[in-house]
């Protein structure tokens, strides 16, 4: 009952977050923001099914899935901006460990979004660079 909760409030706040930029009127970005876990999902799918990725690597694809569908994290999801902080740095680390084995050229191949969207994921998910 608790991750159904949890579940429900993390779609309640990403849904407002959506109707603020509507009402800003930002149509695009909200547009943008609406699709994109589903799209992030979409990434993950395709990557697990590339047979360019290794198999350890789809291995962590599968527990990042598994850590994000899951109530159960290491800063619950009810909690303001924390709750999916948490879960966009997992995610951030186990993409850029993906990276550094297939390329970015893979995960711009298969994203399936707008190019505003795969910029953001290349940003988080690309090691810094050295200066």
């Amino acid at each position: 009952m608790v991750w159904l909760t949890t579940i429900a409030i993390a779609i309640g706040v990403y849904a407002l977050a959506v109707l603020g930029l509507l009402l800003a009127g930002r149509r695009e970005s909200a547009g943008a923001v609406a699709r994109f876990i589903p799209d992030c999902i979409v990434l993950l799918r395709r990557l697990i099914g590339d047979e360019r990725v290794p198999r350890r690597y789809k291995a962590l694809l599968l527990a990042l899935l598994g850590y994000l569908l899951s109530p159960i994290d290491l800063v619950p999801d009810f909690i303001p901006i924390a709750g999916q902080l948490d879960d966009a740095v997992i995610a951030g680390l186990a993409l850029r460990l993906v990276l550094r084995a297939s390329g970015a050229g893979l995960l711009e191949e298969h994203w399936p979004g707008p190019e505003s969207s795969l910029s953001v994921v290349l940003r988080f998910a690309s090691p810094p660079r050295a200066i």
